[in-house]
């Protein structure tokens, strides 16, 4: 079997198992990711998620000895919710993006990735291989892009044709030398709508993200959030689809090819009031398969309660007040104790201030502090 039969082979095995697209680029250098990293570093535009060694993010060589191929795949990934559950003014509900919906798509596409190497070592046993995905060193998105699986747009996504910007990708480091498919030209043209209607200003000019000021990141850090970002955050628990549903590539499309991948509405869009007291293991038992968990509780309750604040949801009341008064982390009683701050009344305001007497937290006693204000003004 020569290479090119050998690519055919494998392209025909993942249509099999239901891996929607499938692309082949060389395991050379990324040189232009390197130089963007390196710009990206130096302006601390980092999550700090990602892995460090801006090297081994580019130098599939050094995740693998030999490295010639790699094999970039993409899954799509619903972008609608059937019956939607609907937030009432009793019962306000929160939002997961849509890359949290459904099974941890880390875990959908392992398993797809582990059925493509042992195809490969099947048919070529001495072939070695390497699968990583999103937590992997490499970066996804620009070995989708040099095996023509999409394009790098604007809002830093991979665009296909087919699916637009909802799909998940893995790669498959080899070295087997396979034929490369044609990168795909940057359909974006003049086109700036995400650039434009980040909440946050993110999106710094295209293809350029300061992570810190990304929802998606913001979502996910455990401390205070800055305030000039509370106002930001609306209903999201986890994520932000902001960049994706404004763009025009993505209208009208909504693929549900993976059973696994559909989402519980009531996980999905979950109701706010219950998440705030949640214990640790009725959280793992209702959100641990969900990718939005990996973070634990934490951020996911922090959040809920900016949304209660963000609703102005006046029947959170007695909650918050549980929280400022029962919760042993600084985050919450703070957090909560601004947004009774935004939505509490005169009764809450003499509540805030006997537990501000006790409070012995330097910046829960800030976060009070300006919930008092609030209150008072």
């Amino acid at each position: 079997m020569n290479s090119q039969q050998l690519k055919e082979a494998i392209v025909e095995y993942s249509q099999s198992i239901g891996i929607d697209k499938i692309g082949f680029a060389s395991a050379s250098v990324f040189e232009e990711l390197k130089g963007r990293l390196l710009t990206q570093q130096a302006l601390n535009y980092q999550s700090g998620f990602e892995e460090p060694d801006i090297d081994k993010r580019t130098n599939p060589q050094l995740l693998l000895p030999n490295a010639s191929s790699i094999i970039s795949i993409a899954l799509a990934y619903p972008s609608k919710m059937k019956n939607p559950p609907k937030s009432t003014k009793e019962e306000r509900r929160g939002i997961f993006c849509r890359a949290s919906w459904g099974q941890d798509y880390h875990t959908v596409l392992r398993d797809k990735l582990q059925k493509l190497e042992a195809f490969i070592l099947e048919l070529v046993p001495e072939a070695t291989v390497k699968s990583m995905v999103d937590t992997g060193e490499l970066s996804d998105r620009a070995v989708a892009q040099r095996a023509g699986i999409g394009w790098s747009a604007k809002n830093c996504s991979i665009i296909t044709p087919e699916f637009g910007s909802y799909v998940y990708l893995g790669e498959v480091i080899t070295n087997l030398a396979l034929p490369p498919d044609q990168p795909m030209e940057d359909r974006c043209g003049s086109c700036n709508k995400c650039v434009e209607v980040c909440p946050t200003g993110a999106l710094i000019t295209g293809g350029q993200l300061d992570s810190q000021r990304c929802i998606a990141f913001l979502t996910q850090t455990k401390g205070f959030l800055a305030e000039e970002f509370r106002s930001k955050l609306g209903n999201r628990l986890y994520g932000c689809d902001t960049c994706q549903t404004v763009c025009p590539e993505n209208k009208g499309k909504d693929f549900h090819l993976h059973p696994e991948m559909e989402p519980d509405p009531e996980i999905a869009k979950p109701k706010l009031k219950p998440l705030l007291h949640m214990s640790n293991r009725e959280f793992k038992e209702k959100f641990g398969h969900v990718s939005g968990s990996w973070r634990g509780k934490k951020p996911i309750q922090r959040n809920a309660i900016i949304a209660l604040a963000h609703f102005k949801d006046e029947t959170a009341v007695p909650d918050l007040l549980k929280v400022v008064k029962e919760d042993v982390r600084p985050v919450m009683r703070g957090t909560a104790a601004w947004a009774l701050g935004k939505i509490g009344d005169a009764s809450v305001l003499n509540e805030l201030q006997k537990l501000r007497e006790k409070e012995l937290d330097e910046e829960v006693q800030q976060e009070m502090d300006k919930g008092i204000s609030m209150l008072q003004a």
